[in-house]
């Protein structure tokens, strides 16, 4: 018997474990973006591209992000995640890039509540500045990936 009830404790604790582990994976979304100069609203002319991958905790409204990009018509001036907006059109930044703006960027914030939801609705994106392009040369609409 006493076998029987160490056996049923450790079954429990394993399960309380499992269930801990898949609630903690089951908060993080993966996200993602592809850049380019055709995304931009107007569009522009630039061979820039890039590509942005992020991660958001729904529990503690974590947002990590790093993008890598390449072939703008210059040193990139500024950086943002903007929302709300559907693709193709155009909103205010709601996330700057802090420090230097150069590829790659890593970086991280703690989103507000409404700005969470905004962005796992798809409704954020993020561009990278130029001085031939000071609106934006290349966008990407952030959406949930894998």
């Amino acid at each position: 018997m006493k076998h029987t009830a160490h056996f049923f404790r450790s079954m429990v604790a394993a399960t309380a474990l499992t269930f801990v582990s898949v609630a903690a994976h089951a908060a993080t979304v993966n996200l993602k973006a592809t850049l380019k100069a055709s995304s931009e609203v107007p569009a522009k002319d630039s061979a820039g591209t890039g590509m942005l991958t992020a991660t958001l905790d729904t529990t503690t409204n974590e947002f990590k992000y790093h993008i890598v990009y390449s072939g703008l018509t210059g040193a990139a001036t500024a950086a943002h995640f903007h929302g709300p907006a559907a693709e193709g059109v155009n909103a205010g930044p709601q996330v700057p890039i802090k420090g230097g703006v150069a590829s790659p960027i890593d970086g991280s914030a703690t989103l507000t509540a409404d700005q969470a939801k905004d962005l796992l609705d798809g409704k954020w994106y993020f561009n990278v500045h130029t001085a031939a392009n000071p609106g934006g040369e290349i966008r990407g609409q952030v959406m949930k990936g894998k």
